[in-house]
């Protein structure tokens, strides 16, 4: 006959196993708060101070970028105080350094009013050449509907939202709220046709 105390020993055992083995399976993710989710933003300043002309559309270029990817995002600088993306117009073809850039890197961004004069929509420009600051390279020949296509897609197109598979690549450098470890490309990308 079975003692009393092993049944105790084993109906408490079996309790125990049946706790833990629920837990570890039934337990849900803990929640992102507030803080965490901010905390994974990377955030990258503007200055457009010597980008005369454009303001509209750099304000309409970053809010596309904004509004689409949501571990980066873009702010003008306070005057005076250093910006990870400078912005400047020129006369020539719109061009960018290739980044992604991280915070405290430096990122070069020239809107070029030779692509206006021909007929490129400036909204585009702004947003395609902030694009190549993320990350992303030109992906020419291409249909409107990639930004980075760039001039390829002709004058008629105005499009100045990233599409899905860009969106991912952006998301990608800067997962987890930092940029990429992969260092910045540092290339220069010249949009002229």
């Amino acid at each position: 006959m079975l003692d009393s105390r092993w049944f105790r020993t084993a109906g408490v055992a079996a309790a125990i196993t049946l706790a833990t083995a629920t837990a570890s399976y039934a337990a849900p993710a803990p929640a992102t708060t507030a803080a965490e989710s901010t905390a994974a933003v990377v955030t990258l300043r503007y200055d457009d101070s010597r980008a005369a002309g454009w303001e509209a559309a750099i304000a309409a270029g970053v809010a596309s970028w904004n509004a689409n990817v949501g571990n980066v995002k873009l702010v003008e600088a306070a005057p005076g105080a250093r910006a990870e993306i400078q912005i400047v117009a020129t006369s020539g073809w719109p061009q960018a350094t290739l980044g992604p850039v991280r915070p405290g890197g430096q990122a070069r961004v020239e809107l070029g009013s030779q692509a206006v004069a021909q007929g490129h929509d400036k909204t585009r420009i702004a947003a395609h050449e902030l694009g190549h600051s993320l990350g992303l390279p030109d992906t020419k020949p291409g249909p409107c509907s990639q930004l980075m296509s760039g001039s390829s897609a002709g004058t008629s197109c105005t499009n100045a939202v990233p599409n899905a598979a860009e969106r991912s690549r952006v998301e990608s450098a800067y997962a987890r709220g930092v940029a990429s470890l992969a260092p910045a490309d540092g290339r220069v990308l010249v949009d002229a046709p």
